[in-house]
């Protein structure tokens, strides 16, 4: 297994703001970029040479990452003029790819978070002679997403959209975003247009008989789509619940980057980040938060599952749960925001404006 595509061009529309400014796989998870993360696992599972597919923002991916070499990879980029989904953007990048017309290509999207053993996809693809493979992978309530029921081999029956009705519900497996293609079944997606392999590509290769292999693989697996998710996935990469190679430091109850400072008084806790030339003051209490570089924590503010956008800052006595607040906005002292506030980019919130309590 030598390369991959990376589907990266989606605009985050969910994470905003935080993606007012990024793009999404740029927005920093445990101290780096996330895309690092998927890029430095997708190394130590053999893969050398990948393609990213980009489209918003596009010139922030090379002016940080480059050629790769620094990673041990050979990166090269393509970016979409119009949005193609993702069947389009696959077949948008199909001339960088080197492979053989039989040879593998590994794919995945650039928001999830898993600790699927790579290797293992690629290994099923090849001795199940699959056309394409797909990690599956199982949850609890699989409403939101796409059902893969498979048969006793693995073999994918259907393609389910959604559930609506419990009578749907006819398999706990989900499509987990990363798929292993036989490189000439990507010359086979329409070229120049909007394709979705979920909904297109997907089920018109089933329809004509072609071999899609399932493996199930349920170690570790995030969709980092929202905020309170984003939050939980840097938590737990500090922590060691998910699995990287590139988290810049031990993992632990905290990581505080070089340049970062931090009262010695402050509790820092839950797999809480504090970036580069972060300041978080006396008496602050940050748990299982990202603090982005050139962030402010005021004395005895409180931040619990939060994001706190870069030099953005949050006032003395302020508590925050559930919240995230965007690059350059600050919360004055003494106010409260609760789950799901989003508070914009360069935004100002006056002393004691915002509360859920009374202010005595």
């Amino acid at each position: 297994m030598t390369e991959a595509i990376l589907l990266v061009g989606g605009k985050g529309t969910r994470l905003r703001p935080l993606t007012v400014h990024t793009p999404k796989p740029m927005v920093p998870a445990a101290g780096v970029p996330f895309l690092t993360h998927q890029l430095a696992r997708a190394r130590a599972a053999g893969v050398d040479h990948i393609v990213l597919a980009t489209s918003y923002l596009a010139q922030v991916f090379e002016p940080h990452f480059g050629d790769g070499s620094a990673l041990g990879l050979h990166l090269e980029y393509v970016t979409e003029k119009e949005p193609l989904g993702t069947g389009g953007a696959i077949r948008n990048v199909a001339e960088r790819l080197r492979s053989g017309p039989d040879e593998p290509v590994l794919i995945f999207n650039g928001d999830i978070l898993t600790g699927l053993d790579i290797r293992a996809l690629v290994g099923t693809h090849e001795s199940t002679g699959a056309d394409v493979s797909l990690h599956l992978t199982k949850v609890t309530d699989p409403r939101a997403y796409g059902l893969v029921p498979t048969d006793e081999t693995g073999r994918v029956l259907a393609f389910l959209e959604k559930p609506q009705t419990p009578e749907e519900i006819v398999t706990d497996q989900i499509n987990a975003g990363a798929y292993v293609f036989r490189r000439s079944v990507i010359d086979t997606i329409p070229a120049g247009r909007p394709v979705s392999v979920e909904r297109e590509t997907f089920p018109g290769l089933l329809a004509a008989g072609a071999h899609l292999q399932g493996m199930v693989d349920s170690t570790y697996w995030l969709d980092l789509g929202t905020p309170a998710a984003f939050v939980r996935g840097s938590a737990d990469l500090v922590m060691g619940r998910a699995p990287s190679p590139a988290v810049p430091g031990r993992r632990g109850d905290r990581l505080i980057l070089p340049t970062a400072r931090v009262a010695p008084d402050a509790k820092l806790t839950g797999g809480t980040v504090v970036g580069e030339g972060a300041f978080v003051a006396e008496g602050a209490r940050v748990c299982g938060s990202t603090i982005l570089p050139g962030a402010v924590i005021e004395p005895d503010a409180v931040v619990t599952d939060s994001l706190i956008g870069s030099r953005a800052r949050v006032g003395e006595r302020s508590v925050l749960t559930g919240a995230v607040v965007g690059d350059g906005a600050v919360v004055g002292a003494d106010n409260e925001l609760r789950d799901g506030v989003r508070v914009w980019c360069d935004a100002r919130i006056p002393a004691g404006a915002v509360r859920f309590s009374s202010d005595q």
